[in-house]
């Protein structure tokens, strides 16, 4: 049986960047993963495929994957897609924004799309090497299967499928939308489903994007056409070609689309974005999942706390869920910092401690999650196609538009920082 001060349960990005985070400031943390273990040939294969998925990281995110050294290894692998442009349109109406500046000689960037393997594979990378792996300890390939509570002093005992036991202070919850942990925890969930589904593929289109993300509000949802690396020699002597699509839909007519020929789903993508970027010239990797928001009833209790997709899933429609996730790790990590110094270096993961973090985690979260349903709501469905709304939708989006200040200020928000 092993003592740990930190026990994180999800060895996914969120996870893994709290723990080598923890591990930086000598701080001892495990960080279990279900999944195998991949070597260094099994990650290759991996990256040799484009990924249809893409995340939009903010200058936030950037800036706390550098804090653990991270991003320096995904910039280096030049499988990033740089955006200084976010355009956002409806098609039946005159209202369109557009953030950032082309204009000038050196845009400033807003945030990169980084297909997840991509990053995944720097914070692996981080994992083993010397400055951390002190700290750190990594258990792949292994599930949970049991949590006992043995009170505040002694916090969890967590139980392996293999028959191992762990004895941990402080367990973090950063194990997905169907997180074990909370569900052990008896914490519920607030849940709204979309009654939509998102088909995800990735493109090449006729016209270059131009390092600009692109969302269209249509009536049947959002359709999000976002830059993607480029990974293959043809690709770079011809840059910009290749975008991630998100395309929400009713699910019984995306579920029909599915049925159709690639070739068929291209165009009828095509026309659906008015052409904005030309025909489609390939279409790759065609996916879907259902979509819905949910929010952990509460983040904390004794010993526990959640973090990402474990306390709360938005709608894609702004790409902000791993951002969210990232802006936990942060505000957690700098709250067992700090109260651990402030405590003389005695109090670890406190009540007060966890508590601070849900205060100023959760209406926020909240917000962007509400936030995200009422923009969906305003743009898709029924109530939506009514023309007072139509006329209302499209001046708020003129006028907005022109205030400057104030888009200024959205795209700062839109950056986290």
């Amino acid at each position: 049986m092993t003592n740990n001060h930190t026990l994180i349960i999800g060895g996914g990005i969120v996870g893994a960047t709290l723990a080598l985070k923890l591990a930086q400031a000598k701080m001892p943390v495990t960080l279990i993963d279900a999944r195998p273990a991949r070597d260094e040939s099994a990650w290759k294969q991996v990256l040799r495929r484009r990924d249809a998925r893409v995340y939009a990281l903010s200058l936030a995110s950037i800036e706390l994957l550098k804090d653990v050294g991270a991003w320096q290894k995904v910039a280096l692998s030049g499988r990033k897609a740089d955006y200084s442009q976010m355009q956002v349109w409806q098609l039946n109406g005159m209202g369109e924004l557009l953030f950032g500046d082309s204009d000038r000689s050196a845009p400033e960037l807003l945030g990169s799309m980084v297909e997840p393997a991509v990053i995944e594979y720097a914070l692996w990378q981080r994992l083993s090497e010397d400055d951390v792996s002190d700290y750190l300890t990594v258990i792949a390939g292994q599930k949970v299967v049991n949590m006992d509570w043995r009170g505040t002093q002694q916090g969890y005992r967590v139980m392996l499928a293999d028959g191992a036991a762990i004895d941990t202070h402080l367990l973090v919850g950063a194990d997905g939308r169907g997180s074990f942990v909370r569900q052990q925890a008896v914490i519920g969930l607030d849940t709204l489903d979309y009654n939509q589904t998102a088909i995800c593929c990735a493109i090449q289109t006729a016209k270059p994007h131009q390092a600009t993300a692109r969302q269209a509000m249509l009536p049947t949802g959002t359709l999000a056409l976002l830059p993607l690396a480029d990974i293959t020699d043809e690709d770079k002597a011809n840059p910009q070609h290749w975008q991630s699509i998100v395309w929400t839909l009713p699910r019984n007519y995306a579920l029909a689309l599915l049925e159709e020929d690639e070739r068929v789903i291209a165009d009828k993508l095509a026309a659906a974005s008015h052409y904005e970027l030309g025909a489609i010239e390939q279409i790759e990797s065609i996916a879907s999942f259902p979509l819905s928001a949910q929010q952990a009833k509460r983040y904390v209790q004794d010993n526990l706390v959640l973090i990402g997709d474990a306390a709360h899933g938005v709608h894609p429609l702004a790409g902000q869920g791993l951002n969210l996730g990232m802006l936990d790790v942060k505000a957690l990590s700098e709250q067992l910092m700090h109260d651990y110094a402030r405590s003389g270096n005695k109090l670890w993961g406190s009540n007060q401690t966890l508590r601070s973090y849900e205060r100023l985690r959760r209406p926020h979260n909240s917000l962007m999650m509400h936030s995200f349903s009422a923009l969906n709501w305003l743009f898709a469905g029924s109530l939506a196609q009514m023309r007072p709304i139509q006329q209302i939708r499209s001046e708020g989006m003129y006028r907005v538009g022109k205030i400057k200040p104030l888009m200024r200020l959205f795209a700062k928000q839109a950056s986290g920082v």
